[in-house]
């Protein structure tokens, strides 16, 4: 009975001491291994590994992003008028070691306190420079950009890298908003009156040019119909005249003929002319013959 205590006491003993000895790091977990609570490793990766019981000891941060959402703050704008602005950020522990040391022992809520006021202190100093308008813009996406940067450069030394910062809400005072909105409008009928001002403006050239081309194609048409007309005319004018060299009788027949075919036999056609006229010659040789 004594032995199978004893057996029973070495393997719980066996079993408490692997529970201290074996750990294991998760893929979305950071873990620093400590030596009577120095830092002895801060890059473990994921997987099994082995530490000395009550001289090794281990902390686990989370590896995943991190999201702080802000409460709402104000700030003063380049108007001196106050607006109150929402933001979140997205944020993870990058250097584990700088983390654990910045924060006095890697507590995530003294991280989120001073990522926050940087943050704040990094927006009061954008909308300081910038109007409403600007703020309500395009100009906000330069913002972001410019605070994730700088912020970025003071949050190394805590550890953290900034994923993301945006701005999820801006909101003003009723007085203000009107003026705001209203000039916001104006800006937005002066763009687009511009855009149709160009908008005529370049259909006039367009139209312009095609009218100018095509004046230009019909001259070119124009001038190409009159020189094949002219050299038809002159090829024409070469065959009479060579007709008439061959047989002058007949090709004074035969434009006698076309005169008659031109002239005579047409519904309500009257001619009148003198028996004796040039016209009825070959008629008058007909009929002597």
């Amino acid at each position: 009975m004594e032995m199978k205590n004893i057996v029973v006491g070495a393997v719980g003993l066996v079993i408490v001491v692997l529970a201290n000895t074996l750990y294991t790091v998760d893929q979305r977990e950071k873990a620093i291994l400590f030596k009577f609570r120095e830092i002895v490793n801060a890059d473990l990766q994921p997987g099994l590994h082995f530490r000395l019981p009550f001289v090794n000891t281990v902390s686990k941060f989370p590896a995943r992003i991190q999201t702080l959402t802000s409460k709402p703050e104000q700030f003063l704008t380049g108007e001196k008028k106050y607006v109150t602005v929402d933001f979140f950020v997205k944020w993870r522990i990058q250097d584990v070691s700088a983390f654990y040391r910045s924060t006095g022992g890697g507590r995530i809520g003294d991280a989120e306190n001073r990522l926050e006021q940087l943050m704040k202190d990094g927006l009061r100093n954008e909308f300081s420079r910038r109007t409403i308008e600007q703020a309500l813009s395009a100009e906000r996406g330069n913002i972001m950009k410019g605070l994730e940067s700088k912020s970025n450069e003071v949050a190394k030394q805590l550890g953290i890298e900034i994923v993301d910062v945006r701005v999820s809400r801006i909101d003003f005072p009723d007085t203000v908003s009107d003026s705001v909105y209203e000039r916001m409008r104006s800006d937005r009928k002066r763009v687009a009156q511009d855009f149709r001002s160009r908008g005529k403006e370049e259909a006039a050239k367009i139209e312009a040019t095609a009218d100018r081309e095509a004046t230009i194609t019909k001259a070119e048409a124009y001038k190409e119909s009159e020189t094949v007309r002219g050299e038809g005319d002159a090829k024409a004018a070469d065959i009479y005249a060579r007709a008439y060299q061959q047989d002058a009788e007949f090709y004074a027949f035969y434009r006698s003929l076309t005169a008659y075919r031109n002239s005579i036999g047409k519904n309500g056609d009257v001619m009148v002319l003198e028996p004796n006229s040039e016209f009825f010659r070959y008629f008058k040789k007909q009929t002597a013959q």
